[in-house]
Order: structure tokens, then sequence, then C-alpha cells
């Protein structure tokens, strides 16, 4: 809790029409330093509002003059500094995420968990104002003043400011887990953990275990407790990648996870509440996967409360420029040099489609700057190839048929590590071949490096 807010800001609207709650509330809310004014109604709320000045608001969705959901519209429309957090029946998720998706910035379930409801006011408290911005750049892959990079930076302060689950939608290397970064960096879990977790990266026996974490004897080999990813995360944000590839059997427990905001360890008997943020990201068509019942439609519902799409590189020509000039600066920073663009390299990066969008254009920049003899970087230093989608497009009978047969497996095989970002296990398993095939392969076609 900062030391910088004066002691009015520290005080706590709690509004239910519950007398025991209330005060349950408010002894729990003083034995934190806070001071609570209470009301049991909507109107009551509404005339304190008015008159004094608050650093949080707890609200039951049910009160005896009206809903919870028109005090969250009250407070996002004329005190938008002012986090709500809403109290929900057991069992009536579909009423939290309504009021997520209006601007709550979290929800408790009853029976109240004090240590819930502790976890979310240190974490209100802690949010910065919203007149507060992204920092400067914004992370590499936001850097440029095109109108979607612009959209994107701006919905990312207004992301920060809930601990409503975010799903990020985009290409394989358009930046995902970089504006993930951002949304944790300066929202209220800045100064907790950030675990990012590749979901297609983990075999489907343990992912379980991997998420939960386990109990000394669970099964062979578990010769001592270890959390998982769920306790590494506490107090800061989970960042689950291609959520879409986690099996079904993982998506009904992850869905409970989510809802309970608690999990189980493998072997244990017992469940241990959780406090993170959960961040998701893909660049599959998660809608079309429901529709195709290889994803839960609840669990995407749960998932998708808040929603980011990332522009493609291809969107965002016009930020080229800078955005290449301000990744080969940091690549070459450890080595104190000052490498630039010649404006023939440029105009061919703002020519070339980049297929695999950010990701892509910082390894070119790495290899051109690895391999450029001088300060300058032409366009031939650049060694820029068709892309994948041309290069598939060559006819047989226009090459021979071995050096056809390499330009597609060797496209295919491209388009796999980026949708992978370049884990070669993941890989494998999307192309249907054995790691040891793969790395074969890669071998022969000089992709190794």
């Amino acid at each position: 809790m900062e030391r910088r807010r004066s002691e009015r800001e520290l005080k706590v609207l709690v509004v239910d029409d519950e007398d025991d709650l209330r005060e349950l509330l408010d002894m729990s809310l003083a034995r934190m330093g806070l001071r609570a004014s209470l009301a049991g109604s909507l109107e009551q709320a509404r005339e304190l509002l008015a008159t004094e000045r608050f650093a949080l608001c707890l609200t039951d969705m049910r009160l005896p003059d009206g809903e919870g959901m028109d005090l969250v519209r009250l407070i996002a429309e004329h005190h938008r500094d002012l986090p709500v957090a809403v109290i929900t029946a057991y069992g009536s998720m579909d009423n939290a995420v309504a009021a997520l998706k209006s601007g709550a910035f979290d929800y408790l379930a009853k029976p109240v968990s004090i240590e819930q409801l502790r976890a979310l006011v240190r974490s209100a408290l802690d949010l910065p104002t919203r007149s507060a911005s992204a920092p400067a750049g914004g992370g590499d892959a936001l850097v440029g003043d095109a109108p979607a990079l612009v959209q994107v930076r701006d919905m990312i302060v207004k992301l920060a400011r809930s601990s409503a689950p975010v799903h990020i939608q985009g290409e394989s290397g358009s930046g995902k887990e970089r504006a993930a970064r951002l949304i944790h960096e300066t929202g209220a879990r800045r100064a907790g953990p950030f675990v990012a977790v590749n979901c297609g990266a983990i075999p489907e026996n343990l992912v379980e275990s991997e998420f939960f974490g386990y109990v000394k004897g669970a099964f062979t080999g578990a010769d001592a407790d270890r959390e998982g990813h769920f306790q590494a995360a506490s107090g800061g944000t989970l960042f689950l990648d291609e959520v879409g590839d986690l099996p079904l059997s993982m998506q009904v427990k992850l869905l409970r996870a989510i809802q309970e905001k608690s999990v189980r360890r493998v072997g244990a008997r017992t469940e241990e509440a959780t406090d993170i943020r959960l961040i998701s990201a893909t660049h599959r068509n998660l809608r079309q996967m429901v529709e195709e019942a290889r994803f839960r439609q609840d669990l995407f519902y749960r998932l998708n409360v808040l929603e980011l799409r990332m522009p493609s590189l291809r969107e965002c020509r016009e930020s080229i420029p800078q955005l290449a000039q301000t990744l080969l600066d940091r690549i070459a920073a450890a080595d104190g040099a000052h490498p630039v663009l010649t404006q023939a390299a440029l105009d061919a990066l703002c020519a070339y489609p980049f297929p695999g969008n950010v990701r892509e254009l910082e390894n070119l920049l790495e290899r051109a700057y690895a391999l450029s003899s001088d300060s300058r970087i032409d366009e031939a230093d650049l060694g820029l190839l068709p892309a994948a989608d041309d290069a598939v497009e060559v006819q047989a009978g226009q090459l021979p048929l071995q050096d056809y047969l390499d330009r597609m497996e060797r496209a295919a095989i491209e388009d796999a590590l980026q949708k992978t970002r370049y884990n070669r296990t993941a890989a494998a398993r999307l192309l249907g071949v054995t790691f040891r095939s793969l790395r074969y392969r890669l071998q022969r076609l000089g992709l190794n490096d």
C-alpha cells in the first residue's frame, strides 16, 4: 500500500443489504488499516459517492432498490478512478463476468473468503490512475504511430486497470506476450511475478501437474512437494500462450480453477486459494474451435472476458522504419554500436510481407547485424527471401523435383516453428513427425541457425 495515499483515500464503500456481511467486511477492512462507509441500498451508495471519496467500492449484485450492475455502470461513468468489485452468490459466474465486462475490477463469490478479500483489496489499492500511460515505447512490438498500434497501446492502459481475464488474439510473432507483459507492468500486480507458459509445449500427461503442482508421493518420481504455474504466479500474472492447444481434459480443470479461484495439487486432498491475473493468447480462432467442439465454450467465455487483438506487421507498415531501428539499437546495445539502416534497406523491409511479423523482423535484423561488415546495413545484408506463401505457389515442373519438394518442406517447417515460437518439440508435434526426424530435416535444409 503506497505511503503517498492520504487517509481520506484509504476508505472503502461497502454496499450490501445483509447486516452480517457488512459487519464482516467492515471488521476485515479495519484489520487492514482501512475505514469503511456502509450502505444497505443503491440510494445510500449514491449519496455516499456524492459526498465522500473512496479508494475502493465493494457491492453486492442484488440490492433492495436495484442491481449492483447499476452501481458498476454509475461508477464507470462518473467515478472513473474508483475500482469497484462485485460480490456474487456462489455459482453465479455469469453475473460476475457481466460485471467485469461492464468495468468492474474484480469479483468475490459468497461465502466471502477473507484471504481472497485481502488479496483483492491490496491489488485494488495499488492500481495506477487512469491518467497514467504505458511506458514510453510500449515495448518493442508496439513502437510506432500506426493507428492500429496507437489503439492497442490505449487499450493496454485500460486493461491494466482491471483484474479480469484478458484474451489476446493475433498472428504468430505479432507481440502477444509483450502486450501481456505490458498489461502486467502497468497494472496493480506489477510488483508480482509474470509467469509465461507455452501450453503447446507441455506433454498432455504432465499438463495438470505443471499447472497445479503435486504433493510428495502423488506418483512415481514425486519425491517432494512441487508448486505449479498457478502457485508460481501468486500475486502476479499467469500468461497462457497458445491456450488453444490445451487438451479438453485440462480445459475442464482450468475452468474450475478460474471460477473457484483455487486449485488442488495432484495427489492433494484439499484445495488452496489462488491470487493471479490470468491472461491467455493464441494465434488460432478460438470461436471456430468452439464451433468444432475442439475448445470448451464455457472456458472461452471465462477467458475472453476482455479481449485485445494484436495487429499484424502488414497492418502497420508505416511503423516499420521506426520499429526496425528500435530493434536494431537494442540488438547492438551490448556492443556499444549504433548501426543504421539505409533507405534501400528500409524500403525493402516496408515492401516485405512479414508472415512471421515482429519476431521475424527481429530475427532478420539480428542476422543482418551479425553478418554486416560496417555500421550501415543495406538491402543485401538483410537476405530477404520470398515469403513462404510465395514459395509454395511455385508449380511442379518449374524447378527440379527435389528443389520443389525442399521448398515446400522448408515453408511448412518455418511456419510450424513460427506458430510454436521456435519450440522444436512442439513444432515436431504440429508437423506430425518425431523430434529426431525434425532435427534431421532442419540440418538437411540448413535451418539450424
